[in-house]
């Protein structure tokens, strides 16, 4: 039972990442992406970063889960009812080990449908954060499933895309460059974050002319020739139709092909 000292407050923060063959992917990325969370809402981390990558590992070990997915939380801890911040004694942590997802195999061989989300994006502040507040999230998840499609993006005041409710998203243009939206007004993703630096090795190699971080016309994102979401749980994942708009050829294209290998390379080294 919860008395008024035991209520634990809403504007904590979290991570959610995954072990694969128990190896933890992109710990120290998330770890420093929480750091950035907990100094952006003023919340004093319970423990150094290393006593807190020691913690999430010894959590895998005693689950003696080789294969996972970890969400670790950040609460303010216990304190009242009300908004005030100062009621709370101190933070606390809280790691949580479950299965990892699992998503239908077409939706990597045929790809995913997507469409614009009307749910207003959030402020630039609070969408850098990843906190605990997820109600627009939600909500673009609900519309999604509504509308009976995978996902839906977001778009801000001056029509340009944003993120899905809990992916990045990229563009391939006509051009053969890959794009991704500035981050200025989305949180940045630490998939999305390394492929894009894994990406490099695509222009190199002639597959890409130049991986940039800029602003995307809904205009631009149909006309493109592919689309690419990135996901902690799933990697990354082919959209083929935008707002009933065909992407491409309508099916999975060569840069997600060699993009998924580097990332699948990526995670098992």
């Amino acid at each position: 039972p919860l008395d008024d000292h035991m209520v634990h407050r809403g504007d904590g923060i979290f991570e959610a990442f995954k072990c694969v063959n128990g190896n933890v992917y992109n710990l120290q990325a998330h770890l420093e992406r929480l750091e950035r969370s907990a100094r952006a809402v003023y919340l004093m981390l319970p423990a150094s970063l290393e006593k807190i990558s020691n913690l999430v590992i010894e959590t895998i070990r005693i689950a003696g889960a080789q294969d996972c997915l970890i969400r670790l939380f950040i609460s303010r801890g216990p304190g009242g009812f009300t908004t005030n911040p100062y009621e709370c004694s101190a933070s606390q942590v809280y790691i949580v080990v479950c299965s990892p997802s699992s998503y239908p195999e077409e939706y990597s061989t045929k790809g995913v449908l997507i469409k614009s989300s009307s749910i207003p994006i959030k402020k630039s502040y609070f969408a850098t954060i990843k906190s605990c507040n997820y109600l627009p999230n939600v909500l673009m998840k609900k519309e999604a499933v509504d509308a009976g499609v995978q996902y839906t993006i977001s778009m801000d005041e001056n029509g340009f895309l944003g993120e899905g409710s809990t992916e990045n998203i990229g563009l391939v243009n006509s051009e053969g460059m890959l794009k991704f939206p500035r981050f200025s007004r989305i949180l940045k993703g630490t998939t999305v974050t390394r492929a894009a630096e894994l990406a490099e090795s695509l222009v190199e190699a002639g597959h890409l002319r130049k991986v940039i971080f800029e602003d995307i016309t809904l205009n631009e994102a149909y006309s493109g020739s592919e689309i690419l979401l990135f996901g902690t749980t799933f990697d990354i994942m082919p959209a083929v139709n935008f707002d009933g708009h065909p992407i491409g050829s309508g099916r999975p294209g060569k840069i997600y092909h060699l993009l998924r290998e580097l990332l699948e390379e990526d995670i098992r080294s």
